[in-house]
């Protein structure tokens, strides 16, 4: 590959992009695509946390949002160097969202001219070369098809681009021959009702792709002015986004005050706009500049909130009502938020919409997958056209939503058993007088709809209120989101968030050892290590929780769950103290506040549940890593088999990569043979403080069924003075043959084969008597790990 474009300033980009997300990977994350057309071909997506782009001075080097880079070789270099293959738009803000978007900074930062495009209400494309002869279609963060989906947006993407050049008889090799040569990224917004129905609606006329942007692939944000946008789109034949263009500040402000009163441009509803500017130098020293140098692009929005949020209101609330008839039977259980129904528009049409969907439920089939959405409100619409809706909406009154953006706080802990978060939320509770309660000293065997009014009761005595739950489905960020907040504005949804951002292996040892260390001070979770509950708990937790979005709350802390309590409390009070504007406590007070929480004990004790003890599978040794990352990475690399590539891609792709990677030591059906080997996997398995070992991923191995990675180098991690003698021993006494069959099955080829014949590819190969099986060394991949049981 040509290495035209190769920019040091770039590479060092990435190169800091994958040290970051080594050492933080809450902050930023890295996924592997292989190109759709040419499987040697990999680039990485780079995702940053959202909440973060917030942050002044940014904790990123770069504020793209949407990043792709591949590797073009080190060039006999020591380090690697990198290519930035489609660059998006660096994070930009509403109106008023950060300091630099106030009216008043941006009269002060920004220059003439200004160009207001249409804000489509599609999802983002991009569009790149990655030679001159061949390119890509990405959305936001991702290329090719993704599990269980019909048709990916990069796919459906790519399918509008190939049309949209067939109808200029131009082809895709010119296109990449052209954004090549330039060295740009195509920014297009993707409007296809058939596929995904966002807000507003698109005919058939304007479905397609929306250009509206080409950056150039560069660290530094840069994006080429309307005209040569429009050109572009004229000649490739994309659908070109509307634009105006004023010289002030002040008119901006004036054109779009003017707009927002009925929410309509050119006879059409629109969300908003997209503002392109540039950065000044001021003429004299202000305070609270943007996080930009001058003559950077600069871009912020001005969104408009009707009739589009109006819109908006009716799906999210229809949304939540199909949500309560799904899971209660009954539309009057659904608790809508009262900040949706301030419209008497929307209480008309949450009325209508509830005896719609009794009358017509086949119709929201599809709903919540973003089908009907247009379909439902256009026939609510025509419905309100009629003399009986018009009756509806003059016997409605209109609530004004008071000016305040919110009334109350709630703190709500995202979290999983073992996080910790009973102990931040004593110190916080200590620290602010904040209100707290906790579910776990809920008795009822219905906890849910009495901690939320316990909530709800603790709101009207308190400004902020902790309401101490796991919180880990959206249904209960959902339920916290609707509760009033005794003055009439929306409460405020405040996040501490443990984000399960690593192996699943660390996650459960570090929660489990927690659990065990508390012992009996808990309500009602304690740790008997005979049966283990605790660790079945704490995986089902793992496994079910779904993760956090920046749209369910308004702020969010992001919390380590490897932190001690002394740096969690200082995190998150931290954070407390910039979002809430409260005062910072001294050392002392944050020291007294650690204290309490460590001597906590809860007022409330329940008999520990008691569940049927399973009968035992097997004892493995769970790997605490990133099997696919850390594989991946070397799969990618240029010398790597095609044949072990393409399989690993495949498992991938196709959903079938282990969820619960493993080694096994002893399996039950090896019994009684094996009986002394599994006495001792149960004795370590139910040590307090069980050890943990150390092993190295040695040979990755494939035939036609299966792929597996060999457990080689199997010893105890620590040594005797620091963990006892049982891991050693256990070490010792492990035969050549057990150690020569460790293994992790990563896959097999389709649900048939079962993964038992991993074992049986690795104890060939170890034989070395039969062909047909592909093998390559791994580069220096050790791992640490415990041995646990799984059971039936």
């Amino acid at each position: 590959m040509s290495t035209d474009h190769f920019n040091p300033q770039d590479s060092e980009l990435i190169r800091n992009l994958f040290q970051l997300s080594n050492e933080s990977p809450k902050l930023v994350r890295s996924t592997i695509y292989k190109v759709p057309f040419d499987s040697d071909i990999a680039v990485s997506s780079w995702k940053m946390n959202e909440f973060r782009y917030y942050d002044v001075p940014s904790p990123f080097p770069t504020l793209a949002r949407g990043l792709f880079s591949r590797e073009i070789g080190n060039n006999d270099c020591e380090q690697p160097r990198y290519q930035i293959i489609a660059r998006g738009y660096d994070k930009f803000f509403n109106i008023g969202e950060v300091p630099w978007t106030k009216w008043s900074s941006l009269e002060k930062y920004t220059g003439s001219p200004y160009t207001l495009s249409l804000k489509s209400n599609g999802c983002i494309i991009f569009i790149a070369a990655v030679s001159p002869s061949a390119l890509i279609v990405t959305s936001k963060h991702a290329l090719g098809p993704m599990p269980a989906s019909k048709e990916s947006h990069s796919e459906v993407g790519h399918r509008w681009l190939r049309s949209h050049l067939t109808d200029k008889g131009k082809s895709e090799k010119e296109l990449s021959a052209r954004l090549w040569e330039n060295n740009w990224t195509a920014v297009a917004e993707l409007c296809d009702d058939s596929f995904e129905e966002h807000v507003l609606s698109y005919s058939v006329e304007k479905s397609g792709l929306h250009l509206h942007g080409i950056n150039e692939n560069t660290k530094d944000f840069r994006t080429l002015p309307t005209d040569i946008i429009d050109a572009f789109a004229d000649e490739w034949g994309f659908i070109k986004t509307a634009t105006v263009m004023l010289d002030t500040i002040s008119e901006v402000k004036s054109f779009t005050d003017e707009i927002s009163k009925t929410g309509t441009w050119n006879g059409e509803a629109l969300e908003g706009f997209v503002v392109r500017t540039h950065v000044i130098e001021p003429g004299e020293n202000q305070d609270k500049p943007p996080p930009y140098l001058p003559g950077s692009s600069f871009f912020f929005k001005v969104k408009f909130d009707e009739p589009y949020m109006m819109y908006r209101d009716w799906r999210e609330v229809t949304k939540i009502l199909l949500s309560a008839k799904g899971s209660k039977g009954s539309l009057d259980d659904a608790k809508l938020p009262k900040s949706k129904l301030n419209r008497k528009e929307t209480q008309v049409y949450v009325e209508w919409v509830k005896d719609e969907i009794m009358k017509n439920p086949n119709a929201f089939t599809q709903y919540s997958k973003g089908k009907g959405v247009i379909a439902t409100r256009e026939k609510f619409l025509k419905w309100m056209e009629s003399e009986e809706g018009q009756n509806s909406l003059e016997g409605k009154c209109e609530t004004k939503t008071p000016k305040q953006p919110f009334g109350k706080t709630i703190i709500v802990p995202v979290a999983i058993p073992g996080c910790g978060k009973t102990a931040v939320s004593i110190a916080l509770s200590h620290l602010f007088g904040f209100g707290h309660t906790q579910s776990d000293d809920v008795k009822a065997k219905k906890s849910a709809p009495l901690f939320i009014s316990n909530v709800t009761a603790l709101l009207k005595k308190h400004d902020v209120v902790i309401a101490d739950k796991n919180n880990h489905l959206r249904q209960h960020r959902e339920s916290l989101r609707t509760i009033d907040s005794g003055n009439g504005a929306p409460v405020r949804l405040l996040a501490l968030n443990w984000a399960l951002d690593r192996p699943r292996a660390i996650i459960h040892r570090i929660c489990a050892d927690r659990i065990v260390i508390r012992g009996e001070n808990h309500q009602s979770l304690r740790a008997d290590t005979v049966s283990k509950n605790y660790e079945s708990i704490i995986w089902q937790f793992i496994h079910n929780t779904e993760e956090l979005a920046s749209s369910e709350v308004d702020e969010c802390i992001e919390m380590d769950i490897e932190d001690t309590l002394e740096q969690a409390v200082n995190k998150v009070v931290d954070g407390c103290v910039r979002s809430l504007n409260l005062p910072s406590p001294n050392s002392e007070r944050l020291a007294d506040a650690i204290r309490l929480a460590r001597e906590y004990t809860p007022s409330v004790k329940k008999p520990e549940v008691k569940t049927k003890q399973k009968d035992i599978r097997y004892f493995g040794l769970l790997p605490e890593i990133d099997l696919k990352e850390a594989i991946g990475k070397q799969t990618d690399l240029p010398n790597f088999p095609k044949a072990g590539g393409d399989f690993f891609q495949t498992l991938i792709s196709q959903e079938r990569f282990t969820q619960h990677p493993h080694s096994t030591i002893v399996h039950k059906n090896e019994l009684p043979g094996l009986y002394e080997l599994w006495e001792r996997c149960a004795h370590i398995d139910q040590m307090p403080a069980p050890p943990s070992f150390k092993f190295v991923l040695g040979h990755l191995l494939w035939n036609e069924e299966v792929m597996v990675v060999t457990v080689d180098d199997f010893q105890i991690a620590g040594t005797e003075v620091t963990l006892g003698q049982e891991g050693q021993d256990f070490v010792s006494k492990l035969s050549a043959d057990i150690r020569d069959r460790l293994h992790i099955t990563l896959g097999t080829q389709d649900e048939t084969i079962p993964t038992i014949r991993g074992k049986d590819l690795v104890q060939v190969w170890r034989l070395e008597k039969e062909a047909g099986i592909g093998s390559v060394k791994l580069k220096g991949i050790e791992v640490q790990g415990r041995i646990k049981r799984w059971s039936y």
